[in-house]
C-alpha cells in the first residue's frame, strides 16, 4: 500500500488446493495465455489494486510455487487438500496480517477473471458501503468474492458444508452484487472441455 494511502487494505486469497480429479490433470498448471493457469490469474489478480496476494496451495504446493516463481505473492499450505473449498479459505484467512480489512477470495480455476473484475469488486465495495461484495451474471452468484474481516470469525466457524454461500444466505441486507456481462469473466475449468472454451475465448 502506498505511502499516506488511508484507504483500508484489502488481501486477496487465490483458491489452489484442489486435486483436479476431474479434468485428469493438474488444471491450475495447464498453459493459459502465455502462462499457466494458476500464473494467468494470480497475474491478473497482482494487477488490480489487492493490497496482498496469498495462494492456497495443497498437495502440488512444489509445482505451484515453481509456476509461481518471481511473482509476490504469499503461499499458505491447505493440509487437508482432500477438504471441502471452505477449509483453504480458513487457512487462509489465519494467515493474513492483522491491518487487513477486506478480503476478496478468488479461485485458481477460472481463468477469465480480469484486474478489472477485480477493481470492480474492490469499487462496488468502497461505494456501497456493504461489507459483501459478489459477481453476478444472469442471477448466478459467482467468485471473486469479497467480504470485511469482521466476518472473519463466522466463516472460520461456520458454514459446514455450505461455504461462502451459507455468508450470502444469512446476510442478504449486506450483500451487493456486481453484474457481469459476460459469462467466461466468471467460468471455472472442471472438464477438459471447459478448458479447451477457456482458451478460445481468452
Amino acid at each position: 500500500m502506498p505511502a499516506g494511502d488511508a484507504r483500508p487494505m484489502t488481501c486477496a486469497l487465490v483458491l489452489a488446493a484442489g486435486r483436479s480429479r476431474r479434468m485428469g490433470a493438474q488444471k491450475l498448471l495447464l498453459p493459459f495465455a502465455g502462462s499457466t493457469v494458476i500464473g494467468h490469474i494470480v497475474d491478473q489478480v497482482l494487477a488490480s489494486d489487492v493490497d496482498q496476494v496469498y495462494v492456497v496451495v495443497g498437495r502440488d504446493r512444489e509445482a505451484i510455487a515453481q509456476a509461481l516463481a518471481g511473482r509476490p505473492a504469499h503461499l499458505v499450505e491447505n493440509p487437508e487438500p482432500s477438504s471441502e473449498m471452505l477449509t483453504s479459505v480458513r487457512c487462509g484467512l489465519r494467515a493474513l496480517p492483522p491491518e487487513c480489512q477486506a478480503v476478496l477470495v478468488a479461485l485458481g480455476d477460472q481463468p477469465g477473471v480480469t484486474a478489472e473484475l477485480v477493481n470492480a469488486v474492490l469499487s462496488a465495495h468502497r461505494a456501497s458501503g456493504r461489507g459483501i461484495v459478489v459477481p453476478v451474471y444472469r442471477g448466478q452468484r459467482r467468485h471473486p468474492l469479497l467480504f470485511t474481516i469482521a466476518y472473519r470469525d463466522e466463516v472460520l466457524q461456520g458454514y459446514e458444508h455450505v461455504g461462502l454461500r451459507g455468508l450470502l444466505r444469512d446476510h442478504p441486507e449486506d450483500v451487493f452484487e456486481v453484474p457481469v456481462s459476460s459469462p467466461a469473466a466468471i467460468a471455472d475449468i472442471d472438464h477438459p472441455e471447459d478448458y479447451r472454451r477457456a482458451v478460445e475465448e481468452q
